[in-house]
């Protein structure tokens, strides 16, 4: 099979070569996904840079989720069929035509979708749900934040948001975002380029703050966003954005703008931080994922969740797609078609 390898850090205009490899074979409680799509993740785009950790070392295959259909069933694995379409998760090793996972992290999907938009299904809208669901309990009426609300998971957010009868703000950089957003359910939007979202915010709410938000920046917008929460309010901090860019004194002043916080801070005015990644869920709670991925896919069937049309590209345009995403040009889901 062909598959993508990152060969050095750096540019992604040279920083991918493509090889010809055996296929992966399935093992006790795996199964073999022959791929149609390939999904690109900002984790991704941190890892070209070599600043991703989890990252495996170099050369490596990056890709965190797929689509496809079944090519192979590793034994113990029931509920699955040959030539079933799925969407997966993968611990890397997506850039390829064919990927192995875990069985717990691959779901079938109805035929009639379009597998390039349900791949948003996995990483986004799993992060999305376990962050608002599982870690934090929406209730109707709560005030929420979403930071870069036309993100991939920013969209899965204010869709679940919307349907727990939240009050939603969201912050995006260009009239364009700010105009979908909208068209979303997003009731307050705020260009986070021209206005400080704390200060709009605490004005449309007299003070008040919000209960929840969701931060994949980091850095300033943390600190800001602590103090904006009401009492109880819980801040889950799912990315860092800002550091994708920077290097030596301005990546330390950038992690020192998330500031420093003790127990007590947090407890007397009754504040959460919480932080979440999905890659440490899927491997410490296999369990807990296949819960994820089965949950949206049944919220998307219902249409409650519903992926944006994603960005294709073909496999060969990888370097091409990568710099699309790392200047956040995009809205939803960029893939790689095979």
């Amino acid at each position: 099979m062909k598959a993508i390898f990152l060969k050095k850090y750096g540019s992604a205009t040279d920083s991918f070569e493509f090889r010809e490899v055996p296929d992966p074979v399935a093992g006790p409680g795996q199964v073999l996904v022959k791929v149609a799509f390939s999904g690109l993740n900002f984790a991704d785009v941190m890892a070209v840079k070599g600043l991703y950790k989890e990252a495996p070392p170099l050369p490596c295959i990056l890709g965190y989720d797929v689509a496809g259909t079944i090519s192979a069933i590793g034994d113990g694995v029931t509920g699955f069929q040959l030539g079933d379409p799925v969407i997966a998760a993968t611990r890397f090793g997506g850039y390829a035509e064919k990927a192995i996972t875990d069985a717990r992290a691959v779901t079938k999907i109805p035929a009639t979708w379009n597998p390039a938009n349900a791949i948003a299904l996995t990483t986004q809208y799993c992060t999305a749900f376990f962050s608002a669901s599982e870690m934090v309990n929406l209730h109707k009426g709560d005030k929420v934040l979403v930071q870069s609300a036309a993100g991939g998971v920013g969209i899965a957010l204010v869709q679940y948001a919307r349907y727990k009868g939240c009050e939603v703000f969201g912050t995006a950089g260009s009239a364009e975002k700010l105009e979908y957003i909208k068209q979303l359910g997003v009731d307050h939007p705020i260009n986070y380029t021209k206005e400080d979202f704390a200060g709009v915010i605490n004005k449309k709410t007299n003070g008040y703050g919000v209960d929840v938000i969701f931060d994949a920046v980091g850095g300033a917008s943390v600190s800001k966003g602590i103090k904006l929460l009401a009492a109880g309010g819980r801040l889950v901090c799912y990315g860092a954005s800002v550091l994708s860019n920077k290097t030596g004194l301005a990546k330390l002043g950038a992690g020192l703008a998330f500031g420093f916080y003790h127990p007590a801070m947090l407890m007397m005015p009754s504040k959460s931080i919480i932080g979440v990644n999905m890659l440490k869920i899927a491997d410490s709670k296999p369990a807990m994922m296949q819960h994820c991925l089965q949950s949206v896919v049944e919220l998307a069937k219902q249409g409650i969740l519903v992926p944006k049309d994603s960005i294709v590209f073909p496999a060969g345009e990888i370097a091409k797609a990568h710099e699309l995403l790392a200047n956040r040009k995009t809205m939803g889901k960029v893939v790689l078609k095979w």
